[in-house]
């Protein structure tokens, strides 16, 4: 199977630790060559762009540098991520001026020419759903889930190139493989508000709060992300939503390779449940995946 260059992020080796740790244990499983880059460093998240863009485009771009010289296509799963190093490389492309300014900063040439992908799209691409199915030890039954995308992953256009950007479909195939009964929504791409997190509290407790009686009304009984920032901001504000607006949100938040590592059955993948501010497991022990 090919082999790929992989930008881990900040948030998977901290606050997002169990989507770090299911990665790699998915990617090894199913086969999936992830090489960390060497000496990466954080692509500016939701900060520097709204600071300075010259800073925007050159924290994404060293990573670029290294990913050049490294020469395989870049892996990516965290969408802030994902967004901050495609919307470099984009601009860094068709601006020569800028690729000129970023290489003089970062001391390499940023213009990396080749693939950033999301592993969503590798497991699609390297995998295949139809053989992902006969992989599947342990069907995700009595999991209905809503697909939350959130904004990064499709915004601007051109970001996500594999899907459709208004209706992306991947992870509504990928759960319904695992045996999940996925729900039809209209709010997969809508914002949580994660980039307000500090400053108007009250405008993201709105946002998430509207998530959640979207997901109650499509009758879900989870989400499932490929967002660190948008899980922390979904389990962080229930409980505020549920003060403001007088509702009882309970709903637990999945990453996706923590679903695929518990449909695929590796060992000890409970431990990453721990770690979530609201608990799945009574959840998954109810569906007797626990």
């Amino acid at each position: 199977m090919k082999s790929y260059s992989f930008f881990p992020g900040c948030s998977q080796l901290s606050s997002a630790e169990e989507y770090g740790d299911s990665t790699e244990e998915v990617a090894g499983k199913l086969g999936i060559g992830l090489h960390t880059l060497e000496d990466w460093n954080c692509c500016g998240a939701s900060s520097a762009h709204m600071t300075n863009h010259i800073l925007a485009m050159s924290l994404p771009g060293r990573d670029l540098a290294k990913a050049k010289e490294k020469g395989d296509d870049l892996v990516v799963v965290c969408a802030a991520c994902y967004h901050n190093l495609k919307k470099a490389q984009m601009e860094i492309l068709e601006d020569g001026k800028l690729a000129s300014r970023v290489e003089s900063i970062v001391g390499s040439d940023p213009r990396f020419e080749g693939r950033i992908v999301h592993l969503l799209d590798v497991i699609a691409e390297e995998v295949g759903l139809e053989d992902l199915k006969e992989k599947v030890m342990r069907p995700l039954e009595g999991l209905k889930p809503v697909s939350y995308y959130g904004c990064l992953m499709v915004r601007p256009k051109g970001m996500i190139t594999g899907d459709d950007p208004d209706n992306p479909r991947l992870m509504d195939d990928l759960m319904t493989v695992l045996g999940a009964e996925v729900k039809k929504w209209s709010y997969k791409t809508d914002c949580c508000g994660g980039s307000l997190s500090l400053t108007r509290t009250d405008i993201v407790v709105e946002l998430v709060n509207r998530l959640f009686e979207a997901a109650e009304e499509a009758d879900a009984n989870c989400i499932v992300t490929a967002c660190p920032m948008c899980l922390a901001n979904l389990e962080m504000r229930q409980k505020e939503g549920k003060l403001t607006f007088g509702l009882q949100h309970d709903m637990p938040v999945f990453f996706f390779t923590e679903m695929l590592g518990l449909a695929l059955g590796i060992p000890g993948a409970e431990e990453w449940f721990a770690r979530h501010l609201i608990d799945p497991r009574p959840l998954l022990l109810a569906a007797g995946l626990a």
